[in-house]
Parts: structure tokens; C-alpha cells; sequence
């Protein structure tokens, strides 16, 4: 149980030194994998992230989308914005995507959290603004599902997000609640890309649940990220089979304003999600001995905690 806990669990580390990552990845109960969130540039480049992947075949995930977010770029150049790559062929969008891909995969990385699937409602400004492949559902779709193949091509696993929408959104979830329009609007909009990109038979793909509040879907007080509701609508409507990761439960202000750590990981556990995402190292043992708990007093069943596990050591190639 305690092994469980631990894997499922994904934290962020420091770019600049491997040994963070040892001591995370290594020992009886390792977590179950790493995000590089900040400049991962020394440890991509001298081979030492590669190795200890190879050697523990944790999860290694970064947020490389391109243009505003990316991080391999000053390793090997940029990579254009998906607004940019929204007026590209799709053709082109699957080969850029693919040699990012063994680029990331050379260097250690299993998991990239792109390509974003949110439409471009909001203004270019916004949180997502040039994130997005457009505002076009179809165009969207189309331009996700190359990138997707790309990295897949390449032995690194996609993330379709925010789930289930998080382009026509007011507000930005790091510093705040951001609610939706209703569940009937994003049906006709921003949830249309899923019905094909995590669909049965969308092959290795994740999909990372947003921190969003949605009239009509979400309880009260629970972002996508901690709502059963969500996770039933992802897995029963839209037929997804694959692992779910959240986004960020420690600093994002839309979810840690309103739980601790620990309570954020077992609320997301409990909703169906199989990975929880912090971006500090030092949550990552706290919220995995708040599931355990949550496991052993009952509040969290044992068959959910074995489940997640489940999906993760399949993502590991275990």
C-alpha cells in the first residue's frame, strides 16, 4: 500500500541537478516520476536524466507545447506556438512534433503534457491565447491529433489537456477559481475534440484534468480535477481508457486556496484520477501518506489506489 501511495504520486524537480531526482525515484517506495518544470537544461544535456530513467523507468514528464511554453529549446531550438502551428498543414505538425519527440526522448523525457486542445475563445492574451491550435473545434482536432502521433511516433507519450475545457474560461487557475460555461455550451465547443482524441482506441494518450468549475457538471467546490462527476464524464461519456493526471493540486491557487496538499491528492484519488501532480518535491511525500491513510481508515477505497497504480506501472512499461 505504501509502494501505491508513492507511485502515484509525480512532483516537480529542479532542472539544474540529477539528485533530487535519485532520491525521489530511487528507495522502497519511489514516486512515480518527475516533472521538470523549470530549466531542465544541464540535466537533460549531460545524459544523467537519461540514464536514471533508463535505469528506474520512472516517469519523466515536461510541458514542452512550444512558443511561451517550452523547455528544450535553448538544447535545440524552438518550437513554433500552437497558434502558429494551427495555420500549418497537418502533415507538418506531425513531422515538427515527432523529432521534438526524439529530441525529449533522447534526453530522458517519457511524457510530454501537450498538445494543448483547448479552443482559442479567449482573447490571444489569456492564459491560453496562442496555447491553442485555434478556435475552430475541427481545425483543433485535427491539428492535436498530428501532434500527438508525432510524439507517440517517438516513444513519448502525449497529454491532451485541460480537461474539459479550459479556452472559453474566466479566469486563470495558478492565482484563482476559474468557472466555464455550462456543460451544454462546452459539448457543442471545447469538449468536441475529445469525442476523437480520447476516445476508445486513442492508443497511449493521457489526458490531465483542469482545476475548473462547470455549471451543470462539477459539485460545488470542486474543480474537474477533484470532481467525480468529471472523471465519470471523461471515462463513460467520451470512453476514455487511459491514464488521467491532474494538473498542478499544490500552488495552483483554484484548488490549494481551498484544500491542503494531502486532502487535494486523496479528493483527486477518489474522483478518478490516476497520477496527482505537484509542482514542490517536498509535497510529493505528504501526499502520498495522506493516501495511504485515506486508504487504511477506509476513506479511500483500496480497489481505486490499486487501480491508479495499475495505469501508472503500465505507463512505465512495467
Amino acid at each position: 500500500m505504501e509502494q501505491q501511495a508513492h507511485l502515484v504520486v509525480m512532483v516537480g524537480i529542479d532542472g539544474s541537478s540529477i539528485g533530487a531526482a535519485e532520491m525521489l525515484l530511487g528507495g522502497h517506495a519511489p514516486l512515480g516520476g518527475v516533472f521538470i518544470g523549470s530549466d531542465p537544461t544541464r540535466i537533460l544535456a549531460d545524459g544523467s536524466l537519461s540514464r536514471l530513467q533508463a535505469r528506474t523507468h520512472a516517469l519523466v514528464a515536461v510541458d514542452d507545447e512550444g512558443g511561451r511554453v517550452q523547455r528544450i529549446d535553448r538544447l535545440v531550438g524552438p518550437l513554433p506556438s500552437a497558434a502558429q502551428m494551427g495555420a500549418m498543414p497537418v502533415e507538418q505538425v506531425r513531422s515538427l512534433a515527432a523529432a521534438r519527440g526524439r529530441q525529449l526522448r533522447a534526453r530522458g523525457v517519457t511524457v510530454d503534457f501537450a498538445p494543448v486542445v483547448d479552443l482559442a475563445e479567449a482573447a490571444r492574451g489569456g492564459v491560453i491565447g496562442d496555447r491553442s491550435f485555434g478556435a475552430d473545434p475541427r481545425a483543433v482536432t485535427d491539428r492535436a491529433a498530428a501532434f500527438a502521433d508525432g510524439l507517440r511516433s517517438a516513444g513519448v507519450i502525449p497529454t491532451l489537456k485541460h480537461f474539459p475545457g479550459h479556452g472559453s474560461g474566466q479566469g486563470d487557475s495558478h492565482s484563482g477559481t476559474v468557472s466555464t460555461p455550462p456543460l451544454s455550451s462546452l459539448q457543442r465547443s471545447d469538449l468536441v475534440p475529445y469525442a476523437e482524441l480520447a476516445g476508445p482506441g486513442a492508443g497511449q494518450t493521457w489526458v490531465m484534468m483542469g482545476h475548473l468549475d462547470v455549471p451543470g457538471l462539477t459539485e460545488p467546490g470542486r474543480p474537474a480535477s477533484l470532481s467525480p462527476a468529471a472523471h465519470r464524464y471523461l471515462r463513460d461519456e467520451v470512453g476514455f481508457r487511459g491514464l488521467i493526471v491532474t494538473d498542478e493540486l499544490g500552488g495552483m491557487r483554484a484548488v490549494s486556496s481551498r484544500y491542503s496538499a494531502g486532502r487535494a491528492a486523496v479528493l483527486a484519488l477518489g474522483a478518478g484520477s490516476d497520477l496527482v501532480l505537484y509542482a514542490k518535491a517536498a509535497q510529493g511525500p505528504i501526499a502520498a501518506q495522506a493516501i495511504e491513510a485515506a486508504v487504511r481508515n477506509s476513506s479511500l477505497p483500496a480497489s481505486r489506489l490499486t487501480e491508479a497504480a495499475s495505469r501508472v506501472r503500465e505507463a512505465q512499461g512495467c
